[in-house]
């Protein structure tokens, strides 16, 4: 059976559609529009529904951003440059993200988040025998930068479990 493209919608299908895009989850003003762009008949109505969606309080890039920010930070698995490009892959304008991301993180501390996020991922193993490893040093170093913890932070608190810490300062330069 061939593939078969999505039936175009018309105004009041649209509307629809979004609201229920909207009922599955959280999304940016960006990707709401980008959907209905791909269903809509005429062009012209996405503007339409986009409007009614935000007049309905239904659609709004702050509350979405500081939704995001706060689940994120509350989980403290990623760090705050992490949500902040997860945020403007998203779409949303870069002053609402900063504002999000600063108000969820305030009164955060990185390095006891690095800290928590080094023993989560060793899982019970001792740190200071596993990092003394170079190559696992380097490897959690990667990690933390990839979860979006920054390089003064997470080189402070490698030290603490590793003195060949300091040599991962080059290596941010280099790559």
């Amino acid at each position: 059976m061939p593939f078969q493209p999505p039936k175009k919608l018309d105004l009041e299908a649209l509307g629809h559609y979004g609201v229920r895009l909207l009922g599955q989850r959280s999304r940016s003003i960006a990707e709401v529009r980008q959907k209905l762009r791909s269903r809509a008949q005429r062009q012209a109505d996405v503007d339409q529904v986009v409007a009614k969606l935000k007049a309905l309080g239904l659609l709004d890039d702050r509350q979405y951003a500081e939704n995001f920010a706060e689940s994120q930070a509350r989980d403290s698995r990623v760090g705050r440059q992490r949500v902040m490009r997860d945020l403007l892959q998203k779409r949303v304008a870069r002053p609402v993200a900063q504002k999000a991301v600063g108000e969820a993180f305030a009164g955060t501390d990185e390095n006891l988040q690095i800290e928590q996020f080094i023993r989560r991922k060793l899982r019970g193993q001792d740190p200071a025998e596993y990092l003394a490893e170079p190559n696992h040093l380097a490897s959690m170093y990667r990690r933390l930068r990839t979860a979006g913890f920054a390089a003064g932070p997470s080189i402070r608190v490698l030290r603490r479990f590793a003195e060949r810490a300091e040599e991962l300062e080059g290596q941010e330069e280099e790559g």
